[in-house]
């Protein structure tokens, strides 16, 4: 009689495990990934910018710019030109500070949030086109040494999130 149970208990639960499985939708495959970002060789670093503070970092606006132009200089990946017209690939680096949360009331006052952000979006020179975005939180409730160092971590992120689009394996279009 044991034995009888155990089989119908397996066999429900083999039976309940199909169901799920089933009803588990079917994930898309990967879409190619465009062919400008995987052969390119040349890279313009371009600055947005962004609306910010310039007494953020010890460097002032311009230190995502120089801390994004050094990691990829020490990274070896690309060679760097002085001109878009001269690049496989354009890297621009811009940071947001968006508005994340608004909570309270007009009587009682208002407190928001935000969630500082470095952007990196690929482009391709010759069309402009976005052909690829990357966003990395970073921090700014720091002092300016801690900014710093929060800043520098977030484009390494970044640098680490490209290397690893770069390392997939090219998907065929079908």
């Amino acid at each position: 009689m044991l034995k009888i149970r155990l089989a119908v208990a397996s066999l429900g639960l083999v039976l309940i495990s199909s169901v799920v499985l089933l009803a588990q939708p079917e994930m898309a495959p990967a879409a190619p990934i465009p062919s400008q970002i995987l052969t390119a060789k040349k890279v313009f670093i371009s600055n947005a910018g962004g609306g910010l503070d310039s007494k953020l970092w010890s460097g002032g606006l311009a230190q995502p710019y120089n801390e994004l132009y050094a990691a990829i200089k020490r990274s070896g990946q690309y060679q760097l030109v002085a001109a878009a017209a001269d690049a496989d690939l354009v890297l621009q680096i811009s940071y947001a500070d968006p508005l994340t949360d608004v909570s309270g009331s007009k009587e009682m006052g208002s407190d928001s949030s935000s969630t500082p952000q470095l952007k990196l979006v690929l482009l391709d020179p010759k069309t402009n086109i976005v052909l690829w975005t990357f966003n990395e939180k970073t921090s700014t409730a720091h002092l300016v040494k801690g900014r710093d160092q929060a800043l520098a971590d977030s484009i390494n992120k970044l640098v680490g999130d490209l290397k690893a689009l770069v390392a997939q394996p090219a998907a065929t279009p079908k």
